[in-house]
């Protein structure tokens, strides 16, 4: 069996369907990220006119245009749900044509797509001045050495049966979940609510001997994540130290629609950015586990974004942290409840690992399959 040198536009077609009828609502409306993952959109679609959105199927593709400012990956994504979605007319579906579907795996194309490999390509051969593109023409352009049908069916499967994995690992991670959830809606019912700030600290340490270089970030996730590429690590004086136990947030809130925070679990200090808050509790009243709980709630984001202030920026200072309300039951009753949600906590972290490690081993099933042939 040998490879068949192509062009992949030979496989593909448009398939630009709208939303027109307005079957899809703004419930329906996906964003493409650099992991090569739909994602519930952070754009704000109030307003916007659904119907001229596109309709992406289970078993087609969709990618953003635009390579600038993307982490130096592509952005496109597939459909492998049960259900359609919608996404931006900006972006670009397609999919493999009825009479290639047994030349061309769909899940294969994807597993080509997600290698950093692909990502060098695309970002090289995009084009443009002050915004980057790679468009539909660029993507038919795309040179393959393609296996035959069989054998990318077969590293289709290894990979299909990965992801099965970790999805039953996912499933089992929202039931903890919803039953943190549940104990936290029937202490809403049942107790009073008071206010946080008398068991907060603000803390402004700073790291002036210069002795901590791990510097964090925080994510819409809730928790820290690798700082961005353009932070000076041999400048971290001024940044503020979090130690173990302590929680810090992002006081910005119209960027990501959310109240960015976390709670610092890895057992030794980091740093972050200067303009982060930076606070602990009073841990004979209140679990930082269990504060951390109610901040991650949706509920939550909404009520920070509804008491952020401002004109260009909107912000959630530390004084309106501390004006939130939340009951605050017996120690024994939280640690309780915050044990659920350590361990949701760890068990999420290993979901994005096993995620991760689906994402690694694209290149080596393509690889695979390429030399099997």
């Amino acid at each position: 069996m040998a490879l068949t040198k192509c062009k992949l536009g030979a496989y593909i077609e448009l398939h630009g369907e709208t939303n027109a009828s307005l079957i899809f609502g703004s419930d329906d409306v996906r964003g493409v990220n650099n992991l090569k993952l739909l994602m519930p959109t952070k754009a704000d679609i109030n307003g916007r006119d659904l119907s001229k959105f596109q309709i992406v199927y289970p078993g087609e593709f969709v990618f953003n245009h635009r390579t600038s400012r993307n982490g130096s990956k592509f952005s496109i994504a597939y459909n492998d749900g049960e259900k359609a979605v919608i996404c931006t007319e900006d972006y670009v579906v397609f999919r493999i044509k009825e009479d290639a579907k047994q030349v061309l795996a769909a899940e294969w194309l994807y597993m080509f797509f997600n290698r950093s490999e692909f990502d060098r390509y695309v970002i090289t051969n995009s084009w443009g001045s002050s915004t980057e593109f790679y468009n539909w023409e660029d993507l038919c352009e795309v040179e393959l050495d393609l296996p035959p049908f069989p054998v990318q069916q077969k590293y289709v499967n290894i990979y299909k049966s990965m992801v099965a994995n970790q999805k039953s690992y996912e499933r089992g991670l929202e039931d903890l979940k919803l039953a943190c959830d549940g104990y936290i809606e029937e202490l809403r019912r049942e107790m009073p609510r008071e206010a946080i700030g008398k068991y907060l600290i603000q803390k402004n340490d700073r790291n002036t001997e210069k002795n901590i270089t791990n510097v964090v970030g925080l994510s819409t996730k809730k928790e820290f994540r690798e700082a961005q590429s353009r932070v000076n690590r041999n400048e971290l004086g001024n940044y503020k130290i979090v130690k173990p136990d302590e929680i810090a947030f992002v006081p910005t809130t119209d960027t990501w629609k959310v109240l960015a925070f976390a709670q610092n679990t890895c057992g030794h200090a980091v740093v972050v950015s200067p303009i982060y808050e930076v606070f602990c509790v009073d841990k004979n009243a209140v679990l930082p586990e269990y504060l951390a709980m109610w901040l991650s709630r949706k509920e939550f984001d909404r009520y920070a974004r509804f008491y952020s202030w401002g004109s260009a920026r909107e912000n959630f200072s530390f004084e309106d942290m501390c004006n939130v309300q939340i009951p605050i039951p017996d120690i024994k009753i939280q640690k309780a409840i915050a044990e659920i949600f350590t361990v949701y906590i760890a068990r999420k972290r290993i979901n994005e690992q096993l995620k991760a490690q689906i994402k690694d081993i694209c290149p080596i099933l393509i690889k695979g399959s390429m030399e099997e042939s």
